[in-house]
């Protein structure tokens, strides 16, 4: 029987505790930093990441974690510990401690960067930063060694034990079934309707889209909300969950789908159970699941005509002169309405996942060495071409539109397209528990809805996978 519980336990929640101080440095310098601390930031997180790194790979931790893996009575929650902390330690004793500080300060320093390179639709000026962050995740994948190809690797930092031949069929059906969908529809239907021109004032929408996560049940004593260049949720530990957004003055529903987006991470993040509070089983079980609650709130609640019954006359109210009278079908028609466009993150559900299979497609040929970055702007360009039928008018709304490269996040956006996937799978299993649904989001009240996602996902945390989840759920 193991024995040394309380000595494992230290050892984790320390390890969660530091991922928490990261999460804090890059909210920090996505929201408040100004563009001159980056080298000591990037200098922080090398620091921060080599010390995760050694106690990660300490050799007394893993001799608990083998103590404790041979206890045939441990229970569930052990058993999700010392699953998930095998798991992340025996990537971390692959990978030399010099190459995860190089991580550390390569992505601060590509930052801002991408953010003045975007800012200034100037390619070369992040391409440097790309070319060694794609070299170093090439390294990474190497000697990491998981899977049948070097995506494999990285793939499966964020959905883990998945594999790009598992996943490329999957996408490969849906880029078929959604290219002949959308040469299916009526471009008139398609392009034909938006809402009244601004401008939209920022802090009215900022002011409805507090509104928006309050009724959704997001807890302000416990999170806030702010204005990044890319939206975002990070979570640095309990009772500390904080979402970014975006607005535009040009259109009021951008901000508040990216709103009901991070709220439902957010929410994912605030249901997590707490009796496993800073250790592995109280956190998220994969990006994949993290998503299907983003998607869930932000597709099939947000854009649903029971809860524009409830949103239409509240955007009336902030912008009286140019909504007057806005109706439920007409808010739902704008919501919904098809039109193929560069943004990945104001694509409709049609569209969307052809975005991510551009991305995917992409990050393979890098990873691989079949392209490198120099390639990337006339690549993209050819597949928005193929899959989105529309051309790609300069870099800041092709390949410097995104977050995640000069974060070094490759492997990340296949868990898009799975959240969409398992989000259908979910709402669907709700809408069946709960006959009233329709009616309760119509006037607002989302708790039961939510209720039902905390029972049946959020506290189930990271003590099942996936998989299991999915099968439990539906």
């Amino acid at each position: 029987m193991f024995e040394r519980h309380e000595d494992l336990r230290d050892r984790l929640q320390t390890l969660q505790r530091l991922d928490g101080v990261m999460g804090v440095l890059g909210w920090d310098q996505e929201v408040v930093m100004p563009p001159g601390g980056a080298r000591a930031r990037g200098n922080h997180r090398a620091a921060l990441a080599g010390v995760i790194h050694e106690k990660l790979t300490a050799p007394e931790l893993g001799e608990l974690l083998e103590a404790a893996s041979a206890d045939p009575d441990a229970a569930p929650g052990l058993q999700a510990n010392v699953r998930a902390a095998r798991r992340r330690r025996d990537r971390a004793l692959r990978l030399p401690a010099a190459l995860v500080s190089e991580l550390a300060e390569a992505t601060a320093l590509a930052h801002p960067e991408w953010v003045q390179g975007r800012r200034e639709d100037d390619w070369d000026r992040f391409a440097p930063h790309l070319a060694r962050l794609v070299d170093l995740k090439r390294r990474e994948a190497a000697a990491l060694g998981i899977g049948e190809e070097p995506y494999d690797a990285l793939l499966d930092e964020y959905e883990p034990d998945a594999r790009t031949a598992e996943i490329v069929p999957v996408f490969t059906a849906l880029r078929a079934a959604l290219t002949e969908l959308l040469g299916r529809l009526d471009p008139a239907v398609n392009t034909g309707f938006t809402l009244a021109a601004g401008p939209y004032d920022e802090a009215a929408q900022a002011e409805l889209s507090h509104e928006v996560l309050a009724v959704i049940g997001y807890d302000f004593q416990c999170g806030r909300l702010d204005v990044s260049a890319h939206p975002f949720t990070e979570s640095p530990g309990p009772g500390d969950v904080r979402v970014t957004s975006r607005f535009s003055t040009a259109d009021p529903l951008t901000g508040l789908t990216s709103t009901l987006h991070e709220g439902g991470h957010a929410l994912y993040e605030q249901g997590l159970p707490s009796d496993h509070a800073d250790l592995p089983a109280g956190q998220a079980l994969s990006l994949g699941i993290h998503e299907s609650q983003s998607r869930l709130w932000e597709n099939h609640v947000g854009r649903s005509l029971a809860f524009c019954r409830w949103l239409a006359p509240r955007l009336t109210r902030a912008f009286p002169q140019q909504l007057p009278g806005l109706d439920a079908a007409t808010l739902q028609r704008a919501l919904t309405v098809v039109r193929p466009a560069p943004i990945r993150i104001e694509a409709d559900e049609v569209t969307y996942n052809l975005h991510i299979i551009l991305r995917l497609e992409i990050e393979r040929a890098l990873i691989g060495g079949e392209i490198e970055t120099a390639d990337v702007p006339a690549v993209w360009q050819q597949k928005a071409r193929e899959l989105l039928g529309i051309e790609v008018a300069d870099q800041r709304t092709g390949p410097l539109q995104d977050i995640h490269w000069c974060m070094g996040a490759f492997g990340y956006f296949p868990t898009y397209t799975l959240g969409n996937l398992y989000a259908t799978m979910f709402w669907n299993a709700a809408r069946a528990d709960l006959p009233e649904l329709d009616d309760q989001l119509a006037r607002g009240q989302c708790g039961p809805l939510l209720d039902w996602l905390r029972r049946r996902i959020h506290q189930r945390g990271n003590l099942v996978t996936a998989d299991e989840l999915c099968r439990e759920v539906t």
